[in-house]
C-alpha cells in the first residue's frame, strides 16, 4: 500500500452486509480475483463493470455487519478498491480487513461530504484525506506505524511471514 492513495468515489448506503459483499453462493474459494469479480454482486450488479482500479468506496452505517467471513473484505481488495470509508464498520469487519491488508478509515463526516464520483485523494501519512473535486480536507484518525506496515505488505499473514513468522 501507498501512503498515498487516489481514487474515484463509489457511494452506497448503510447497512450492507456481509452477505451483499459477497454472496454466499460464492464463498467456496478464498481466490481473490474470483471474489472481487462478484463483489456487490447482490447490491449493483452493475459495480464490478464501472468500478476502477483504486477507486475508494465510500458507505454509511454498519458497513460489514452480519457473518465475521474474511471473503467480504477480500472480495473488496479482490476488486481493486483501494480504501473503504463508511460512517462505521462492524468491529469483525474492520478487524479483518485490517488483517487481509484493506485500508479503512471510519468518519461521519467524509461520508456526509463525498459524493458518488468525487475524487478522492488520501494521505495516511499526514492522516488527511481530500476531496479533489469540492478542493476540502479533513483529518482521519491516524494508524499506528504497525498497522500501515501490515498494509503496505499487503495483510497480516505476509506481514509475519517476511518478518520469520514473528509478529
Amino acid at each position: 500500500m501507498n501512503k498515498q492513495m487516489k481514487g474515484s468515489a463509489i457511494k452506497y448506503g448503510d447497512n450492507i452486509n456481509t452477505d451483499v459483499i459477497i454472496p454466499t453462493m460464492f464463498c467456496n474459494t478464498t481466490d481473490i480475483e474470483f471474489l472481487g469479480n462478484h463483489c456487490l454482486y447482490n447490491l449493483d450488479r452493475e459495480f464490478i463493470n464501472k468500478r476502477k482500479e483504486g477507486d475508494i468506496l465510500v458507505v454509511g452505517e454498519n458497513f460489514g455487519c452480519g457473518s465475521s467471513r474474511e471473503n467480504a473484505p477480500l472480495a473488496i481488495k479482490g476488486a481493486k478498491i483501494s480504501c473503504v470509508i463508511a460512517k462505521s464498520f462492524a468491529r469483525i469487519f474492520f478487524r479483518n480487513a485490517i488483517n487481509i491488508g484493506l485500508p479503512v478509515i471510519e468518519s461521519e463526516e467524509l461520508v456526509d461530504a463525498i459524493e458518488e464520483g468525487d475524487e478522492i485523494e488520501i494521505d495516511f501519512e499526514s492522516s488527511v484525506c481530500r476531496n479533489m473535486t469540492k478542493g476540502t480536507e479533513y483529518s482521519i484518525n491516524k494508524y499506528q506505524d504497525i498497522i500501515l506496515e501490515v498494509f503496505k505488505e499487503g495483510g497480516l499473514i505476509n506481514f509475519a511471514k517476511n518478518r520469520g513468522g514473528v509478529l
